[in-house]
């Protein structure tokens, strides 16, 4: 990636629904050029998917929790159990691998807590090789950006 493909990046960050000529206007392309490199980008995975951000509160899930997972083995099966289990659960929104006392940091979202009780009881237990769960419930967001830093 050149710095013009950097700074395409990041004025798609700021608003993925750009226009092309408004996008080459910021990037100081002609559009066909522009048009060009964003595809290319997009061949390439670094622009994956274009989504809405929206408010979680406003959606009807005010509880965000990041759970701590602990796994009781790390043989293959285990992992990819675990792995593939975490696929197919929507109230998690991001599942990381970690270094460090935790094997995994889970973002789980809920309406109450109450409804994450019952989902932890339900469905995060059922889950095979978990040998702990610590949860770390938010009470309020001070940052959320989804801008890489542009240097």
């Amino acid at each position: 990636m050149d710095t013009i493909d950097r700074n395409i990046v990041h004025e798609l960050q700021k608003d993925g629904r750009i226009t092309n000529n408004d996008l080459a206007a910021a990037v100081n392309l002609s559009p066909s050029p522009c048009l060009r490199r964003v595809r290319k980008l997009e061949r390439d995975g670094v622009v994956r998917n274009y989504t809405a951000v929206v408010d979680h509160d406003k959606c009807g899930w005010p509880i965000s929790v990041f759970a701590m997972i602990r796994l009781q083995r790390h043989d293959e099966a285990t992992v990819k159990a675990f792995e593939h289990s975490v696929q197919e659960l929507d109230k998690i929104l991001e599942c990381f691998l970690m270094a460090g006392s935790a094997d995994y940091l889970v973002h789980i979202v809920a309406k109450s807590l109450a409804d994450y009780e019952s989902f932890v009881k339900l469905k995060l237990h059922k889950i095979q090789g978990i040998a702990s769960i610590e949860s770390h419930i938010a009470y309020g967001t001070v940052k959320r950006s989804y801008q890489l830093p542009q240097a």
